[in-house]
C-alpha cells in the first residue's frame, strides 16, 4: 500500500507567526497534536502539542509565544507515491508518530501518521516502527 492510500488529506497548517494560543485552539478544535508549518507555500518547519507543553510552557513562557520561536525547524516529510512500510520503518528510525506528505512538486497535500497505516495497512509492521518511535530517552516523538 501507498502513502496516499492511508494518510489524513487536507492538513491544517500553522504558520510561523501565528501564537502558541491560535494554534492551539485550532488543534483543539480539529483533535489533532500535530501542525506542519507554512511560510509562502514551503514547509518551513513542525510544531506538535508536545512542542507546546515541553518548549514553551515548561519554559514559562506565554500563550503570545510565536509559533516560529518553539516550533522544529527540522523538516521530515515523505512522499505520497512511497510504499508506507518503507515510510513506517523509517519513522522508527527517525522516531517520530507523523510526518507531513508532499507530492513530487514538493507541496504538502497530507498528514500520515503510525496510527494511520496500523488502520488501514499493516498493523504488524508499524508495531515494529511503533516499538523504535517509544523506546524511553530518545528523540521527540512528532
Amino acid at each position: 500500500m501507498i502513502v496516499s492510500d492511508v494518510m489524513t488529506r487536507g492538513a491544517q497548517i500553522a504558520r510561523p507567526d501565528e501564537t502558541l494560543l491560535q494554534v492551539a485552539r485550532r488543534m483543539a478544535a480539529e483533535d489533532i497534536g500535530f501542525m506542519p508549518v507554512g511560510d509562502n507555500d514551503h514547509l518551513v518547519g513542525m510544531i506538535t502539542d508536545r512542542d507546546i507543553v515541553i518548549r514553551a510552557v515548561a519554559e514559562g513562557r506565554g500563550h503570545d509565544t510565536l509559533v516560529r520561536e518553539i516550533m522544529t525547524h527540522d523538516v521530515k516529510y515523505c512522499f505520497e507515491d512511497e510504499n508506507m512500510d518503507d515510510v513506517a520503518q523509517n519513522m522508527g528510525e527517525l522516531q517520530v508518530r507523523r510526518l507531513p506528505v508532499v507530492n513530487r512538486d514538493k507541496r504538502l497535500v497530507g498528514v500520515v501518521s503510525l496510527a494511520d497505516g496500523a488502520l488501514k495497512d499493516d498493523p504488524e509492521a508499524i508495531g515494529i516502527a511503533l516499538s523504535a518511535v517509544v523506546v524511553p530517552g530518545h528523540a521527540q516523538a512528532a
